[in-house]
Parts: C-alpha cells; structure tokens; sequence
C-alpha cells in the first residue's frame, strides 16, 4: 500500500521548495551555455498553428471590449460549452447551461480558486481538512490548498500505480477530513488515462464522504487511441460532488486567450460564483465568442492532434525502447526514466550543455513522500510542443548525450 505525503508543518520538518517549477529551471541552468542552439522542451505551451477563425472572431466583436463581461460567462458561451460537452461525452443528462456551467479565465485562476471554496462548502469533516493531490502535479492545486488553508495530501502516481492515485491507499479517516480530490486525466506529466471504472470508484468515494472532485481534464483531446472517459459520465443524473475543468489552450491552440470553463454540481457552482464574483478576473466576451467557434469546430482539433501523433510516432522510432519510454495514452509530453543517467537535476544541466535541449527536472514537478522519496525524481519531462523537424533534432541531441 502507497502512503500518502502529508505536507510538512513541524519546526524540524525539511524547507519545502513551493516555487515553479520553471523558476527552478531556471536558476539550475543559469550560468551554463547551451552546447547547441537551443529547443525548448520545458514549457506545455502550444506552438501549433492557431485556427484560421479567431482573427475574423475577434474582429466581429471588438466594441464588445468596451463593456465589463459578465463573471458568469455570456449566455451563447454556455450553451456552446454545454452543447460540446453533450457531444463528446455520454452524460447521463444535458448539462444545464444555466446552473451548471461557468467561464474561466484559463483553467489555473479557475483550479486555484476552486480549493478554497471547497473549504468554505464542505463542512463535514473531522480534524485538518485536506485536499488530495496526485504527485506529480501542476501546481495550481497545491497553492490553491494552501491558500485554502488546507493539508496538501500528495498521492504517489507511479509506473507500479500506472501512474495514478491508488485509490486502496486512501483510509478512511483520511476520506473523512477530505474537502477536495484534484485528479488529471490525461495526466500531466505522464500522460496516463483514467478508465471509466477508476472515474466510477472515486465518483463513488466522493458520495460516501461528502469531498469534491476537481477533474483537470485541459489534454482530453490529445490522444493516441481512444477519446477519454470524462469526470461527469461517472457523476450520475446530479453531477454530484464533481466538477470538470477544460480550456482551449491545448485543445485549440490558444494557450494566450486565456478562455476555459467549470461544469458539474450545480450546488458547489453556485458559491464558487460568488466567490470568482469579487477574486476571479473576467473573461472578455470577444474571446468568449472566440471560445463559441472553438467549441463547435472540431476540423482544428482533428488536425491538432494528427500533427501530435506524428511526432510521437518520431518519438517511437528515435527513443524506441530506451528511458522506459512507453507512448503515453494522452497529453503531449515524455516522461523520461532516466535515473540510471544521474538525478533528474543532473541530466537536466548535461542535456543543456551538451545538446542545448531544455527540459523539467521530474523533481521539481513533485513532492517528496513520507520516506524522503520523490515519485518524479530519475524522470525528465519533455514537452513535444515544437515542430516536427526540430522535436526531430531534440530527441537525436538527447540520445546522443545519454549514450
């Protein structure tokens, strides 16, 4: 059985590093010229085309920046998440565009700020309330913890766990003081997928003691064989206790519209307005419209995740077998074993200085567990968000250095 890592708040306890990871890189690297010209692999950031409409969008509606947008999303906008969320998942009823949909200015204000009106809705719980956090994670969901003033309680997800949770770890009195459960599918940085009956179990841990799920679903459009199951088909007819969170970054390529959305029980929804009506930035209805023909055009999609398949198929023939590269059943990155290498940090500076290729120590996209353990430590993150021939060019550079 995993043991799940309790943050550590004793005076003894040893400093942990909460900054980003990309300001971590940063100062690693710093200093060490690049032993080529450099390719940035570090950042999830898109670097696809953008769809041919957005332009024309933005024109159509221009006076419409002029005007404060509403927080809850303009009207059109909702209906067109609810529609897409009708047509890309089998539901067990039509999402109420009304009550149970809200835009978000990206996802990462939207997970962030959902912590902490998990604390304030969920009031049953005994002792520290805590919050549930697969680890490694995007780091929104730890700062949105600690900013709720709950416990980060960080889940190993591992080869041997297939890189989820393990949900037989969780004890009961842990599930009793649980407010809140992030959970990613396709997951970030390994790119696992969560089947339906793995969605229905903790779907059902949720109803039994009364926490919320915050399923970041932002890479359920970039897959390798099947389209992933979602968070809401396991929710039941209520949605209850579950909300997704989607964006168009990845999706769309539009990772600087800053447009996504929340959708689940109605009755969480409803406070986490309230809340996102005095602390959450506003989403100019420009890009809202922009979102609405995003939504209802999967041509773009199609060809978004054809020109990731083909990378990945680079990936297949010059990684091969090597770094317990297995092709990851969604999201765009490797997640490199390379421990027998050196430490993730290490590996790190000898791919900058010998190749020029910049990728994330797996370190510092984790915690360390219990037993002074790191489940990201021996990894690297490779993030295949350029083109083909320079994702070419980077993964020749990186074999070569580790061989």
């Amino acid at each position: 059985m995993m043991t799940a890592q309790r943050d550590a708040t004793s005076p003894t306890a040893p400093a942990v590093d909460s900054r980003s990871p990309f300001v971590r890189l940063t100062e690693l690297i710093a200093g060490i010229e690049p032993g080529k010209p450099v390719i940035n692999l570090s950042v999830g950031e898109p670097q696809h085309p953008i769809p041919n409409f957005v332009g024309p969008t933005l024109d159509a509606h221009l006076a419409d920046f002029g005007r404060y947008p509403a927080n809850k999303g303009i009207e059109p906008f909702r209906r067109a998440v609810a529609s897409w969320l009708g047509r890309r998942y089998s539901l067990a009823r039509p999402i109420d565009p009304e009550s149970e949909v809200l835009v978000l200015n990206g996802t990462r204000e939207g997970l962030f700020l959902a912590a902490i009106a998990a604390k304030r809705w969920v009031t049953r719980h005994a002792g520290k309330p805590a919050v549930l956090i697969p680890n490694p994670f995007y780091a929104a969901y730890a700062a949105g913890a600690l900013a709720a003033d709950c416990e980060p309680v960080y889940l190993p997800t591992t080869r041997e766990s297939g890189f989820l949770p393990d949900l037989d770890a969780l004890d009961e009195a842990l599930l009793a003081r649980t407010v809140a459960c992030y959970i990613a599918s396709p997951s970030n940085p390994q790119g696992a997928v969560a089947d339906s009956a793995y969605l229905d179990r903790l779907a059902n841990l949720a109803r039994c003691f009364g926490f919320l799920i915050f399923a970041d679903e932002c890479y359920c459009e970039i897959y390798s064989g099947n389209a992933p199951a979602g968070m809401l088909e396991a929710a039941g007819p209520d949605f209850a206790n579950v909300v997704v969170f989607h964006s168009l970054s990845k999706r769309s390529n539009l990772p600087g519209l800053r447009v996504g959305f929340a959708a689940g029980d109605r009755r969480f929804l409803a406070p986490y307005l309230e809340l996102r009506n005095v602390a959450a930035p506003q989403v100019p209805t420009p890009a809202q419209y922009v979102a609405i023909a995003a939504y209802g055009d999967e041509a773009h999609v199609q060809e978004n995740r054809k020109l990731y398949s083909a990378k990945f198929d680079l990936a297949d023939q010059i990684v091969g077998g090597r770094y317990g590269y297995e092709r990851p059943a969604g999201g765009f990155f490797l997640w490199l074993d390379i421990s027998k290498h050196g430490s993730s940090e290490m590996v790190t500076k000898k791919l900058w200085s010998g190749a020029g290729v910049r990728v994330v120590p797996g370190r510092y996209l984790a915690r360390e567990q219990n037993d002074g353990s790191n489940p990201g430590e021996g990894y690297i993150r490779v993030a295949m968000v350029q083109d083909k021939a320079a994702t070419a060019e980077a993964l020749h550079r990186l074999v070569a250095v580790l061989s």
